[in-house]
């Protein structure tokens, strides 16, 4: 048995896809659908590789999310976008502390237990 090539598998997947939504046009669609490969490795990797993909893509680098350390670049088919995005390693370990305490932090509200009376104001 051959290896799966995920990038032949992908392709075929969005042929399918599209082809499923031409022949059913009452299963609704998105107005805007996007693809997304992220860069991985050091930020020196990621800002290369995202460099690179801009050429391949004969596309602009779009620094205007570099205060929240992402690294990106676009192609857009009409309504459909392919976006390469690389984040960097400050802005993953933000991310990361932020979010270091999800799920220890209940924040529903307190309620009196069943015949306790409730505090006034």
């Amino acid at each position: 048995m051959a290896a799966t090539n995920p990038r032949s598998t992908l392709i075929k997947g969005l042929r399918d896809l599209a082809a499923f939504l031409e022949v059913n046009p009452e299963v609704p669609t998105p107005s805007l659908t996007g693809l997304h490969y992220y860069a991985r490795g050091t930020d020196t990797d990621i800002r290369a590789e995202i460099d690179t993909i801009a050429t391949l893509l004969g596309t602009e680098v779009d620094t205007s999310d570099l205060d929240h350390g992402h690294y990106r670049t676009c192609l857009a088919f009409g309504p459909v976008e392919y976006t390469a995005v690389g984040i960097f390693a400050a802005a993953r370990a933000r991310h990361k502390a932020e979010t270091s305490y999800a799920g220890c932090i209940d924040p529903a509200p307190i309620t009196p237990a069943a015949g306790t009376p409730a505090r006034a104001a």
